[in-house]
């Protein structure tokens, strides 16, 4: 040890101190914290939270007021009043402003209608999420016709594609199959009879003074200011423009498929100004709320998707309180909505949609994060494909194209009329359709139909025969996705295990949380095969082999270099076992398509590297969601009861159908059979019912937010103060789920 050298030999060696001790600044000196007992209460208690310290202010005015309209009335009356009379009275009036339902507006934007109307309403008011501006083109001249298909082929199987009339000639073999199995009777020759029927038909001309239903069609010059280029129709008025007006008007669809529509829109500002004039014309004109002034006197509650784009949400309540000026706002979840409607506390609700249909598992009032399942598919390709089948089958109105706005009126109608998912009711039979074009007389169509009314809605158990192609596009080009506040590489849009279950039908490496040297093909092949592919709610461990609940924003923990054990993938076992992979061969998961999926790289030390939560993220946006309706159920309902039989049971026992896609006839009945052959020890448990006191499926989602709205007890408003302060964050504090 080196003892203590003198000053002497300091200054010799010249490290002799020359400093006269004088502090190097004039800030007073902050002493570290002593880390074996520090405290902070920082964001630890409500007061500390402006909603919360909002929401007790409130409170506390209201007791004050309350206290001096007491004595009040007390020095008015002689002390003749009531107490308990008068501060029950004093309570109503204090909150009789907020609690009036008339002044409460529900809206539920939808990818094609929006229902909207006061909570007081027995039923919304149904709106075309459309609108019509002027353009150069229509819609029908801009984009190719739906569906899709090769004009200048001769043969029906190379117009649609020799792929899909392979798919389509399976489903009526298998289906004739079935009959047979149900003793039903099956002609044989009942295709050709379709076929050469439809192939001699000719329309017959009706004159416009012989049809008495004859279309309205929207005058272009009752347009509120024609000089405008902002000016436009909404809803039905939109639908109804004529494709050959002069000047030309095209038709904007701020949603499709449950997300916002980038595939349309040349900038966000145009889609947001879209989704801004539909919401303000409503206003004006189903509600009849004229002034922009009157909305500071109402509330509003918005309907949501389960599984939602964070930038959605907020864009929505920027919409609500910036540009509408609202008093207050509510989020709430549709299925947690649909429970609320139909009165039930715990259900695992089936919205089918238009445009796609979500699954979600809820119990006492609250979503279930694990089990929120968001399908890409609905009524809408249900209407695309049965139109598709006709024209297979020689249609005898060969020149449709479901984006001329006529024709799509004219489809829907068709599909609404004869699609079934009832064996009884198929057989060849004779129906005729009137087509009324704008400016042209009514064309009255005689056609046959077999078996297209069953095999398009069967579509929602083999998703292949949808056409999928443009569902994808444009994704996250205009609107990028929700990131964390604090780590702007942390994507924090809601994630569930349900749902990466589904994406993993189509890509296994969705799952995956590191990039291993393995070959692309062997990434795609499952590790060994099942004996019973399908009986997975009764494995114990099934909990334990999907990711974590939707509260982290990725899958991939931080810190850890080894993968996430995959769930078990449907699909790995053969077609005839039931192998529902949507994009499968021979019945086995395929390999990722091309470029979706990330090249394998290593670390300097050789090892794999782990991917980051925007990688994942972006994979799970390029794998389009799309499973069998069944399959998409029973995986929803695992991941809700987490190995738990019990629960399974209870769920299996309470599927609720609701949605405009679900109205086809005997869609609940069907949806139990398939249901029960793929649980069939549970056969006796499962049941599938509408909601109850029979309801419209369609509106049971906007009549639960009614219902919420007037609940007395509501801390989810956001008033128009707390997110001037806080902006959008204050949505994490007042809405009642983890957002």
């Amino acid at each position: 040890m080196v003892g203590k050298v003198s000053e002497r030999v300091l200054a010799r060696e010249g490290l002799e101190r020359t400093d006269n001790g004088m502090k190097q600044t004039s800030w007073p000196d902050v002493p570290p914290i002593n880390q074996k007992n520090y405290y902070t209460d920082y964001m630890k208690r409500d007061d500390q939270i402006l909603s919360f310290r909002l929401a007790a202010e409130a409170s506390r005015d209201r007791l004050v007021q309350n206290a001096k309209d007491r004595d009040r009335a007390l020095n008015n009356t002689n002390g003749e009043v009531s107490f308990l009379n008068d501060e029950i009275q004093g309570d109503d009036a204090a909150s009789s402003a907020h609690l009036d339902p008339s002044k409460i507006i529900v809206i539920h934007p939808g990818s094609q209608n929006m229902r909207i109307g006061f909570a007081s309403d027995a039923l919304p008011k149904t709106i075309p999420m459309v609108l019509a501006t002027k353009y150069p083109r229509t819609e029908a001249e801009e984009y190719e016709a739906l569906p899709r298909r090769k004009f200048e082929e001769r043969s029906m199987d190379l117009q649609h594609g020799e792929e899909w009339s392979k798919k389509y000639q399976k489903m009526c073999n298998d289906l004739k199959i079935d009959m047979r199995t149900n003793k039903r009777k099956v002609l044989p020759n009942s295709k050709d009879l379709v076929v050469n029927f439809n192939r001699r038909t000719e329309p017959e001309i009706i004159s416009q003074h012989n049809d008495p239903l004859q279309v309205e069609w929207t005058d272009i010059k009752t347009l509120e200011d024609p000089d405008s280029i902002a000016s436009c129709f909404i809803g039905h008025q939109a639908q109804r423009v004529p494709d050959d007006s002069n000047p030309k008007f095209k038709l904007w669809r701020p949603i499709q498929h449950g997300w916002l529509n980038e595939a349309e829109y040349p900038t966000k500002a145009h889609l947001f100004n879209d989704l801004e004039t539909i919401l303000d014309r409503a206003f004006r004109d189903e509600l009849g709320l004229k002034k922009s002034t009157e909305l500071k006197q109402y509330s509003c509650v918005i309907i949501i998707p389960d599984l939602y784009d964070k930038k959605y949400v907020e864009e929505l309540l920027h919409l609500c309180v910036e540009w509408f000026d609202f008093s207050r706002v509510s989020f709430i979840q549709e299925s947690m909505a649909a429970t609320f409607g139909a009165g039930y506390t715990q259900a695992c609700v089936v919205d089918v949609g238009a445009q796609k249909t979500s699954i979600t598992c809820v119990e006492d009032g609250l979503c279930i994060e694990d089990s929120r399942v968001n399908l890409k598919f609905g009524g809408y390709d249900v209407t695309e494909t049965f139109i598709k089948m006709m024209l297979y089958d020689n249609f005898p109105y060969q020149d449709i194209n479901l984006r001329r706005r006529y024709d799509f009126l004219l489809a829907e109608e068709l599909k609404i009329k004869y699609c079934t998912l009832s064996q009884a009711n198929i057989s060849v039979q004779v129906y005729d359709f009137h087509l009324r074009a704008p400016n042209q007389p009514t064309r009255k169509y005689q056609f046959k139909c077999y078996d297209e009314v069953i095999l398009s809605p069967m579509g929602f158990y083999d998703p292949t025969i949808f056409d999928h192609s443009a569902k994808l596009k444009s994704r996250r080009e205009l609107v990028d996705r929700s990131y964390n506040a604090y780590d702007v590489e942390q994507p924090d849009d809601p994630t569930s295990s349900a749902q990466l279950a589904v994406l993993a039908l189509t890509q296994p490496s969705v799952m995956q949380t590191t990039v291993s040297l393995t070959a692309p093909g062997e990434m795609a092949t499952p590790s060994k095969e099942r004996t019973q592919p399908f009986n997975f709610l009764a494995r114990p461990d099934a909990a334990s082999a999907t990711p974590g609940t939707s509260k982290a924003p990725s899958p991939a923990p931080d810190g850890t270099s080894t993968p996430v054990p995959a769930p078990y993938l449907f699909g790995s076992s053969s077609r005839d076992a039931g192998s529902p992979s949507p994009f499968g061969r021979n019945g086995g998961t395929p390999a990722p398509p091309n470029g979706t999926s990330v090249l394998p790289t290593t670390s300097f030390d050789g090892q794999p590297l782990q991917r980051t939560a925007k990688d994942l993220a972006i994979e799970r946006d390029s794998v389009l969601p799309i499973a069998p309706l069944d399959i998409a159920i029973m995986t929803s309902i695992q991941n809700a009861a987490k190995g738990d039989e019990k629960k399974v049971r209870e769920l299996l026992g309470s599927i609720m159908v609701i949605g405009g896609g679900a109205k086809i006839p005997h869609f609940g009945t069907f949806l139990e059979e398939k249901l029960k052959g793929r649980r069939p020890d549970l056969a006796d448990r499962i049941l599938v019912s509408r909601s109850a006191k029979e309801m419209d499926e369609q509106v049971v989602t906007w009549k639960g937010a009614s219902v919420f709205a007037k609940l007395p007890t509501n801390d989810s408003w956001i008033t128009n103060y707390e997110y001037k302060m806080l902006g959008s964050r204050v949505v994490y504090h007042k809405v009642l789920w983890q957002y």
